[in-house]
Formats: C-alpha cells, sequence, structure tokens
C-alpha cells in the first residue's frame, strides 16, 4: 500500500539554457490515498542584472578559477533573490530546490555541470536545499537529461504527450509502461540569438520568423545533422548548439529567411516526433508555448491536439517540476527513471544542505 505524505511547501528555482530569468515558483505538494495533490501558489520571473547575465552567456570560456567564483557568486544572488520573494510575499518555505545553471552537459564524457553553488543559496536564503539532480545519473551512465519527466509520470499522466519548447525542446510520454523522453531540437536558444541579431531580447509572436521565407537547401542542412539520426536516450546542450547549429545560423542569408527556416525546421522535428508515437493529446509548455508562429507550425505539422495552459503553468512548469522532485528526494522516493536518462537504475537524486534551528 503506497502510503500517504504530509504537505510542504517547496519554492522550486529554475534558470533555463535561454537566459530569459530566474523562475521562482512557491508550490505545495502532498499525497493521499495514493492521489499527489499539488499547487503553484505564488511565482515571478526574476530577470538576471546585466553583469550576471553577460557572466552565464560566457561561462563556458571560462578558466577553471572563475568559474569557481561564478557558481558561487551566482549562488549567493540566487539565495538573495529566494530569501527576498518569500520574505516580500510572507512565504514560509520547507525547503528550496534549484536547478542551478547548465554550463556544461556532456554526459557522453562523464560530465555535467549546474552552477548555482546550493551552499551559498542554503547561507545566504537560510533555508534548507536539495540541488545538484544531474550528477547520480551521470555517474550511474545516464544522459543527465531531462529530469522534468518524472514530475509528467506523476502530476501530467493524464496528457499523452509533455512537450517543453523552451531553450531545446523535449518531449516525455508512456511507451510500453515506461516512460520515455529525450530533447528534440534547440528552440528558443535559436530563435532568441536571430532575434538579437534584430534587436529584439525575442521574436514576439513569431513575427520575424513569419515575414521570412524558407531556405530549402539550410532546411537540409538543419535536418541531417546527426542529432536527430540518433536513438533515445538523448539531450542536447549548449556545447552542441555552438558546434552544430549555430554556424547554420552564421550563414550569409536575409536574417528573416534564417529565422523562417529555423522555425520550419523547429515545427518539422516536433511533428515528426509525435506523429511517429501513439496519443492525442499535447500539453505544451515553456515560453515558446506563447510563439503564436510556431505554435502554429507544430499544429500544421501534426494531428495531435495542442493543449496551451493557462500562463503560470507556461511559464512555470519546470520550476514546479524542481521543486517536486526536491519533494520526492526528502521522501526517498525515485525522481529519476532509467527509461529516461538511460542510466544504471531508477535513483533517488540531489544533494541534500540541511539547516537547523532556523
Amino acid at each position: 500500500m503506497v502510503k500517504d505524505l504530509e504537505k510542504l511547501y517547496i519554492l522550486g528555482v529554475m534558470s533555463g539554457t535561454s537566459l530569459d530569468g530566474l523562475d521562482l515558483a512557491y508550490c505545495s505538494f502532498s499525497r493521499t490515498d495514493s492521489k499527489w495533490d499539488f499547487d503553484i501558489l505564488k511565482a515571478c520571473t526574476i530577470a538576471y542584472p546585466p553583469g550576471i547575465k553577460n557572466s552565464l552567456e560566457n561561462s563556458i570560456h571560462l578558466s577553471s578559477e572563475e568559474l569557481f567564483i561564478l557558481d558561487h557568486k551566482y549562488g549567493k544572488w540566487v539565495g538573495q533573490e529566494a530569501l527576498g520573494f518569500l520574505e516580500s510575499n510572507k512565504l514560509k518555505a520547507d525547503w528550496i530546490a534549484s536547478h542551478g545553471h547548465t554550463v556544461f552537459h556532456q554526459p557522453a564524457k562523464g560530465f555535467t555541470l549546474q552552477i548555482g553553488n546550493g551552499h551559498d543559496i542554503a547561507a545566504l536564503a537560510n533555508h534548507s536545499v536539495i540541488y545538484d539532480f544531474r550528477s547520480l545519473d551521470v555517474a550511474l551512465g545516464g544522459q543527465g537529461a531531462p529530469l522534468v519527466p518524472c514530475g509528467d509520470h506523476y502530476l501530467f499522466g493524464s496528457y499523452d504527450f509533455c512537450l517543453n519548447l523552451g531553450g531545446f525542446s523535449n518531449v516525455s510520454f508512456e511507451k510500453e509502461n515506461r516512460r520515455i523522453a529525450f530533447d528534440i531540437c534547440p528552440v528558443n536558444m535559436g530563435l532568441n540569438h536571430l532575434a538579437g541579431k534584430a534587436g529584439l531580447d525575442y521574436d514576439i509572436s513569431g513575427n520575424l520568423g513569419r515575414s521570412g521565407d524558407i531556405l530549402p537547401t539550410l532546411l537540409d542542412q538543419m535536418n541531417r545533422l546527426g542529432f536527430y539520426a540518433e536513438n533515445p536516450p538523448k539531450s542536447l546542450g549548449r556545447e552542441w548548439f555552438n558546434l552544430q547549429m549555430l554556424p547554420l545560423l552564421e550563414k550569409d542569408y536575409e536574417l528573416k529567411d534564417i529565422s523562417r527556416t529555423l522555425y520550419e525546421h523547429i515545427s518539422l522535428q516536433i511533428g515528426s516526433v509525435l506523429n511517429n508515437q501513439e496519443g492525442k493529446t499535447v500539453l505544451v509548455t515553456g515560453g515558446g508555448a506563447k510563439n503564436a508562429f510556431l505554435t502554429e507550425l507544430i499544429a500544421q505539422k501534426t494531428n495531435r491536439k495542442i493543449i496551451i495552459p493557462d500562463d503560470i503553468l507556461i511559464d512555470f512548469k519546470e520550476a514546479m517540476i524542481f521543486a517536486f522532485l526536491g519533494y520526492l528526494r526528502i521522501n526517498n522516493i525515485h525522481n529519476v527513471f532509467r527509461s529516461v536518462t538511460g542510466c544504471s537504475d531508477d535513483h533517488c537524486a540531489g544533494a541534500v544542505i540541511k539547516r537547523i534551528n532556523l
């Protein structure tokens, strides 16, 4: 018999590869009679100060000493912002669960790195912290990503697919009684790069892409990238984007046409994945879910039912699920599935820093 679990309040902290800002989601979780109860009670996105954003953007190029310094600096900033959020909203959190900001992700070489030192977060926020959810999985031979599918399985199992449109797109679904998930292709990482060249923070409603024409040769080059021929489990990182995709986005074509071609590439790759699996309903979240042109193209490429939820779930589902992964970690329940990451066994991940006598 599955035991009941007490209600806890956890602040989920998420920094995505697209550098949109720091997502904070204050959530409650409990389990009664085998049924999970959860809610996002308060959430916000905090824009990165220019100095920190620039440091995160260039973190892949830092020396080891500079990277250690940034790890602690960023952890302290996250801790300060988390405490400020809780205090200003008069909220009491039992735990903080932080994803960290990904700098390196090379599971084939046996490592992944998310900075935002958990000890600094705990010290500055004066709260107990769970962090570093990926390292154990990589040590066990897994991809270390994606981790959100565990939350999809428990909390959003009524949908046939959970599709996230963030810096990269990833999908999660049940197949033969196992949760399957993997990264599909770059999304906002590429779209935001092109929008930036046009002087925009992002491509509002997809207007830049909508104004261009598809470049068949460039589209073919994108679709022929070797990652798309690989079988899951598989995941993407900034290193892959910089090496494989970025040179294609720097080709000597009109910016609007490169953008339109990238939109076509994204929708084709996502449509192909959805069409090759059984199921009807697709829950779409992440920043890309607000891009009207992108969601229109995805809907055109698949006969699945595209479901766009309310803004709070679009914006904060990942932060909420990392709070949930922290909840599972505290209760010693597996929060990483080998069917998703390819690791040797299901396990309970996350480094724990317990602050007592707070």
